[in-house]
């Protein structure tokens, strides 16, 4: 169970790093719909954990996106801390990963109708 501070922060970091995808990241990723779903931070406020769902618009994979993420992790770690360096003393480490729960509903919901 996360605490208030915990949740605070998590929804600020959500909410921070879907503009950051949205306004900052197009020239690198590329065309593709990035939405931030999920963001969850250690007790000790050092590591966030974000789950991101992502659409491409033109080729590649959902996978392929991921990685240009991880490889520009530091670069959006910096971006972080300029938009909440008044309101964290540390910003955390970043850690992404591809949310499949829109996935994971379609299957159930095909395994319901056969």
């Amino acid at each position: 169970m996360q605490s208030t501070r915990q949740n605070k922060i998590c929804s600020l970091i959500q909410k921070d790093m879907g503009d950051i995808f949205l306004r900052e990241m197009k020239p690198v990723l590329g065309p593709s719909l990035i939405t931030v779903t999920r963001v969850r931070i250690t007790p000790d406020l050092s590591i966030a954990r974000i789950h991101v769902s992502i659409m491409v618009i033109g080729e590649g994979t959902p996978e392929s996106i991921l990685a240009l993420i991880r490889e520009n992790t530091p670069d959006l770690r910096r971006r972080l801390g300029l938009r909440e360096g008044k309101q964290l003393r540390i910003i955390p480490h970043l850690e992404f990963y591809l949310d499949d729960s829109l996935d994971y509903i379609e299957n159930i919901e095909r395994l319901l109708k056969n």
